[in-house]
């Protein structure tokens, strides 16, 4: 087990933490924990990367625990109140759909090797951003509709974005 595994163990085991915070209507401990779950994610992928500590279980625990933290939060941030049940919909969707097509194309003997798309980072990024902010003003108590109703705009954009794209690169592999 390399240090970079540890920490990302450590991130999973966040989550639950995180979800706790919100639905306990403690935004401001949901701000911290997803910060560190922020930083954990950035420190054990320079570490792999610095120290060539690369696993393949870290291959496959890191995207685990991104997807983890991000889905849970966004249905958390729903049932909370705190954003439009729609983004959380779409947040889910769109993961929803990224497994069940790599799933079906192992099914179906035709496995498809899954790499990050440009639109998909741009669209991660936004979303972990958007959460942090939602988090931030709740727990500050800031009011800035603005940037809340931008937020909203870029997430729902770029998710539909980023699932269109990897339908079509699926529906490309599928049909080669």
């Amino acid at each position: 087990m390399s240090l970079p595994n540890i920490i990302t163990l450590i991130r999973i085991l966040l989550v639950p933490l995180v979800v706790w915070a919100i639905a306990s209507g403690e935004p401001l401990i949901a701000f911290w924990l997803f910060l560190a779950a922020g930083i954990s994610d950035a420190l054990d992928g320079f570490i792999a990367k610095r120290f060539h500590l690369q696993t393949e279980l870290g291959s496959y625990l890191d995207p685990v625990a991104d997807k983890a933290l991000l889905i849970s939060i966004y249905v958390s941030l729903a049932v909370a109140g705190l954003i439009p049940r729609w983004v959380a919909i779409a947040v889910v969707s769109r993961d929803v759909m990224i497994i069940g097509a790599v799933v079906l194309s192992l099914v179906m003997a035709k496995p498809v090797a899954m790499s990050p798309l440009l639109v998909s980072k741009v669209n991660t990024a936004i979303q972990i951003a958007f959460a942090a902010f939602v988090l931030a003003s709740s727990g500050f108590g800031l009011a800035l509709p603005g940037l809340f109703q931008l937020g909203l705009v870029l997430v729902g954009v770029l998710t539909g974005l980023s699932a269109a794209a990897y339908l079509a690169a699926w529906t490309r592999h599928m049909a080669s």
